[in-house]
């Protein structure tokens, strides 16, 4: 690697580390906020919070490095062309193909990144993240057992806690079940235990009593007990198994989906092969990305007012992009055999700052026919 292709390499590098940095604490932050609202609310505490917003960054990261690295691409350039240095290098007989090859290194190494990050980190951290979003689920006292506020988890149950100890020790409870026509049981107890069980959890009351009201005949029965089990599954539902969504599945298991392995999995043979597909595609939009700024701003050659044109044309060309990426997701989502087309705005991308890079070399050869027919 030649001097120069390490000193624009360093300077690209740089300056993605800090848009990358900028842009992630914006979506992080943005991202928490919600979290934090949510998981507070349920009665989850600091750590919990911490481990979830850790578990949401690696597809924060992965959805921003492709634009940290256009807007490092675009930054560099732009300063490089402003302080005459590309103009220099091209003096040199530096080919804009050549002194695209940094950005291609650059481009190249941002898109392993991202690729690391979507057939594995994100993959991995949604399948925790999901696990623990169960654990959580399952927590009753986190989702319905609240002190002092009458709770109605299920249609004709109400129940309510004066006191929870830090123990975990549920102090005065009333629980009104009238679940069953013609019939009303209300059962209080001065301390219960919530008891976990193969069957689903168990409340567990001591020095307590429940009365029946039938309503034939409107009769009270009343039955004093030391203590007494109450399966409360019914109330928070059973802990049926989950099944991982597509987003989780390994990449060589979504590539091959067939109809069977998409019927296992819960899900559609289209939703597999698009997931897979993406995975394989989408990394490449990082190098697209810095392809595009650099060659874009390139065609401006030198200007004392600025590359700005150039910047808003790059924008809108990035944008066509992912354009091109939503509708192949819409095409392959209604027909799964045009996957093939999730490979085509990479393909349209690379195929732009190719042709820009072209016109910025045919545009300088005419400029410098230019300047030979003046000076003869």
């Amino acid at each position: 690697m030649s001097k120069f292709d390490r000193y624009m390499l360093s300077q690209l590098m740089t300056l993605f580390g800090f848009f990358a940095l900028i842009l992630v604490s914006v979506y992080w932050i943005n991202r928490a906020v919600s979290l934090f609202d949510q998981l507070i609310s349920d009665g989850q505490s600091a750590w919990v919070f911490l481990e979830f917003t850790a578990l949401t960054l690696p597809n924060v990261i992965r959805l921003v490095l492709p634009v940290a690295a256009f807007v490092a691409s675009v930054y560099v350039t732009n300063r490089l062309s402003s302080e005459s240095e590309l103009v220099v290098m091209m003096a040199t007989g530096f080919s804009p193909y050549r002194l695209a090859r940094p950005v291609l290194y650059f481009g190249l190494a941002v898109t392993l990144m991202v690729a690391v990050l979507a057939h594995l980190l994100v993959p991995a951290s949604r399948v925790r993240l999901a696990d623990r979003r169960g654990e959580i689920a399952e927590n009753v006292a986190a989702r319905f057992l609240t002190e002092g506020t009458f709770l109605h988890p299920a249609d004709g149950i109400t129940f309510y806690i004066r006191q929870i100890t830090p123990r975990g020790e549920l102090q005065d409870i009333f629980l009104a079940d009238a679940r069953t026509p013609g019939r009303s049981t209300v059962y209080t107890a001065e301390r219960a235990l919530l008891v976990k069980s193969d069957t689903g959890p168990k409340l567990v009351m001591f020095e307590g009593m429940d009365q029946t009201l039938a309503a034939e005949g409107q009769s009270l029965s009343v039955t004093r007990f030391a203590d007494f089990s109450y399966d409360i599954g019914a109330l928070i539902g059973g802990a049926a198994a989950r099944r991982p969504s597509v987003e989780e599945l390994p990449t060589p298991m979504l590539l091959a989906a067939t109809e069977a392995s998409a019927e296992a999995a819960g899900t559609t043979r289209a939703a597999m092969l698009l997931e897979g597909h993406e995975r394989m595609a989408r990394p490449f939009l990082a190098l697209v990305s810095a392809l595009i700024g650099f060659a874009t701003l390139l065609t401006g050659g030198f200007s004392r007012f600025g590359l700005w044109r150039q910047i808003g044309m790059a924008s809108v060309l990035l944008v066509f992009v992912q354009f091109l990426a939503n509708g192949a997701t819409s095409l392959v989502t209604r027909s799964p055999a045009a996957w093939p087309v999730v490979y085509l705005p990479v393909a349209a991308g690379l195929a732009i700052a190719a042709l820009a890079l072209s016109f910025a070399g045919r545009a300088r050869r005419v400029r410098h026919g230019l300047v030979a027919a003046v000076a003869s």
